[in-house]
């Protein structure tokens, strides 16, 4: 089945941002990655979904702060089907940028402390499309401050943001398809910690947990509720076992928790009936590989 023209506007925004002009930087990492993820759940969906996700991820520092950008292509299996098919699963693109302005850096502000090393103004977006009969096409942005955590080694990032949403909603009444949510707040925590296990093996224990506020009512006049999200990983750094330069390889499971998915309730209650469709959390565990260059 010919993907549809919006599935198609992420990978566009992918070159775009890298086409453009950066400044040096201090420092960057770039992989791919590829993530399986047993015993996924999604709205109104009542049998666990397996997904297989190829990841591209892109990091650096700059003499200002840093950007990060990551693309997820996420493949359904059947229980997730795309729009109009007969077999095979979906296919999604979602897209996060996340810049941060370090005040320190750009303002010479002196933040540091025992527990605190910065301090940024957090600016970024969320884009998705997924070819399903809901049609998806989630546009978000984020800004609000970011407080750099000081650990010992690797980071940790704790935000507190105001969260604005628009997406689609093939579903809902018609001249009402795409819906703007009220602004809300979002928490969100990141981090990257090495764990040494020997001279050859290192590991990196990493991820981010967030949780938005609820954002207003859905297309068909539905509460939101405190959506929840955790994705973490213990990867191991096995390059040097494999003949190549250490941090190059790096393999572990991992974990993902999604509760109240999308910000819907549990159940989903169907418009003008009593009925209820089931909002299974997200319980599952998941194996993640990255190749780094």
């Amino acid at each position: 089945m010919k993907a549809p023209k919006s599935l198609l506007l992420a990978p566009a925004a992918l070159l775009l941002a890298i086409a453009l002009p950066a400044p040096a930087a201090e420092w960057s990492d770039m992989f791919v990655g590829y993530r399986y993820c047993y015993h996924v759940n999604d709205p109104t969906i009542d049998h666990d979904i397996i997904k297989n996700v190829v990841q591209f991820t892109t990091a650096n520092r700059y003499s200002l702060g840093s950007n990060f950008l990551n693309v997820d292509v996420l493949m359904s299996n059947s229980y997730d089907p795309a729009n109009g098919a007969t077999s095979g699963g979906a296919q999604e693109i979602y897209v996060t940028y996340r810049h941060q302005f370090s005040l320190n850096k750009a303002f010479k502000a002196g933040i540091k402390s025992g527990l605190v090393r910065d301090v940024a103004l957090t600016v970024g977006t969320d884009l998705n499309s997924k070819n399903t009969g809901f049609a998806p096409g989630k546009r978000m942005i984020v800004v609000g401050p970011t407080v750099n955590l000081n650990p010992k080694k690797g980071f940790a990032d704790l935000g507190v943001w105001y969260y604005k949403e628009w997406t689609h909603n093939a579903f809902a009444a018609t001249g009402q398809k795409d819906i703007e949510f009220d602004g809300t707040v979002m928490f969100n925590l990141t981090w990257g910690l090495p764990i040494a296990l020997s001279k050859d093996v290192g590991s990196t224990f990493k991820g981010f947990a967030y949780a938005t506020l609820p954002k207003g009512k859905d297309a068909v006049g539905v509460e939101t509720e405190t959506e929840v999200l955790s994705r973490i990983t213990w990867q191991f750094d096995v390059g040097s076992l494999l003949g190549v330069k250490k941090g190059t390889i790096q393999v572990g499971p991992g974990y993902e928790l999604w509760y109240h998915k999308y910000g819907n309730p549990s159940p989903i209650p169907v418009a003008g009936t009593s009925s209820t469709k089931p909002n299974h959390t997200t319980s599952a565990p998941t194996f993640q590989a990255e190749i780094h260059f």
